[in-house]
C-alpha cells in the first residue's frame, strides 16, 4: 500500500513545491496507476520509466543495474519493459513471502524483461492452441519458458509437454522454491530435467526476490540410491545474466563426491527388505542367481549414472542371468 502523505512530502521536497501546488495532482496522475509506477527515484532525482527504457534500449545502461527506489516507502523498484505497454516501475520486494502466485508473477516478468533487453522478441502469458495452453514466456514462437512454482503432477506435465511438441515449440522448465533440487532426486523433480550436449543433464531454478537463476548441470545419480551429484552456476536475472546463461560452456568438471560402497549396500538391503520396486527387482535377480549383495562387485557401487538411466547393479545382474541361461541352453 502506498503511503500517500509521505509520497506528497517526498515529491514536495524533490521539486520544492509549496503546499497546495496543483503540480502535485498532475504529477501523481501521470506517475502512479494502481500497482504500476511510471517514475522512481534514482540518486535523489526523479526519473521516468520511459526515459530509462530508452537508455537501456540504446545500450547506454544495463537493465536494472541502477538502484531505483519508491518515493513513498523508499524500497527498491525494478524497471519492467514491454512491447505492447509503456515501460513502468514495480516494487521489487513488495511481494516477498506472499506465496507462489507472486513468486510466479515476478519470475515471469523479470525473465521476460531480461530477454527483451537482449533484443529477443519475448512475451508473457501467450495463449496457444485455442487457449489449451498458455506459455509463461514465449520467445519468437520457437521457445517457451515454463516457470513452475506450484505443485505439478507428472500427468499434467506430460500433457503440457505434448502440446508444445505438437506446436514444434521447445519447452524449458524453470522451477520456483518448492521444486529446488537438493541432494536427492525424486519423481516429482525428475520431470523438470532437461538434456543438452554442453550441460549434460541440467536443472534450472529461479529466485525473483534475489534476482538469480541457478543452473545445476552435469547431474549424475548414485549407482543404487536417489542421491545425486552436480555442478552449480549462478546467473543474475537481468540482461547480462541471461546472456551469460545461454553462452555458458563448462570447461572443467568438479571432483565428484561418491557415496561409500557400504552406504550403497545398506541402502540396497533396505530396499529389498521393504520390497520397494527396486528391491523386488534386485531381490528377484539375486534369488535366480543364487547370490547375495556381497557377491556384487564393489566397483559397481561406485558407478554414477544419468538421472534417468537404470542402476548399473540391475544391468550387471540381468546380464549375468542372461549369460547363465544362454550357457545352459
Amino acid at each position: 500500500m502506498f503511503n500517500w502523505p509521505r509520497c506528497i512530502r517526498e515529491y514536495k521536497r524533490i521539486f520544492r513545491l509549496k503546499k497546495g501546488d496543483e503540480k502535485i495532482i498532475s504529477l501523481f496522475a501521470y506517475i502512479i496507476l494502481g500497482d504500476k509506477m511510471y517514475a522512481a527515484i534514482l540518486n535523489k532525482n526523479l526519473v521516468l520509466a520511459i526515459k530509462e527504457a530508452e537508455q537501456v534500449n540504446k545500450g547506454f545502461k544495463k537493465l536494472n543495474q541502477d538502484y531505483y527506489t519508491c518515493p513513498s516507502c523508499r524500497k527498491r523498484m525494478i524497471l519492467i519493459l514491454s512491447e505492447e505497454k509503456l515501460p513502468f516501475f514495480k516494487h521489487f520486494y513488495q511481494v516477498r513471502g506472499t506465496g507462489e502466485k507472486e513468486e510466479h508473477y515476478q519470475s515471469k516478468q523479470l525473465l521476460c524483461t531480461a530477454l527483451k533487453a537482449n533484443g529477443v522478441n519475448a512475451e508473457v502469458e501467450v495463449p496457444l492452441l485455442d487457449q489449451q495452453l498458455r506459455a509463461d514466456v514465449l520467445v519468437e514462437n520457437k521457445l517457451a519458458f515454463e516457470v513452475q512454482c506450484a505443485p505439478l503432477s507428472e500427468t499434467e506435465f506430460k500433457h503440457r509437454h505434448s502440446l508444445y511438441e505438437k506446436l514444434s515449440i521447445k519447452d524449458i522448465w524453470i522451477v520456483g522454491q518448492r521444486h529446488y533440487l537438493k541432494n536427492k532426486l525424486n519423481r516429482s523433480k525428475e520431470i523438470f530435467l532437461r538434456y543438452s550436449p554442453k550441460w549434460q543433464w541440467y536443472y534450472l531454478e529461479i529466485n525473483p526476490f534475489s534476482c538469480v537463476i541457478t543452473l545445476k548441470y552435469n547431474i549424475l545419480k548414485a549407482a543404487v540410491s536417489s542421491e545425486i551429484s552436480y555442478d552449480i552456476k549462478h546467473f543474475s536475472l537481468d540482461e547480462k545474466g541471461i546472456a551469460n546463461l545461454f553462452t555458458f560452456a563448462p570447461t572443467n568438471r568438479r571432483n565428484i563426491k561418491y557415496s561409500s560402497i557400504q552406504d550403497q549396500k545398506i541402502y540396497l538391503q533396505k530396499q529389498i527388505t521393504q520390497k520397494s520396486k527396486l528391491g523386488l527387482e534386485v531381490g528377484s535377480l539375486l534369488y535366480q542367481l543364487h547370490s547375495s549383495i556381497e557377491d556384487i562387485p564393489d566397483e559397481l557401487f561406485l558407478e554414477l549414472r544419468g538421472p534417468k538411466e537404470e542402476s548399473p547393479i540391475i544391468t550387471y545382474l540381468q546380464k549375468k542371468l542372461d549369460d547363465s541361461k544362454n550357457h545352459l541352453a
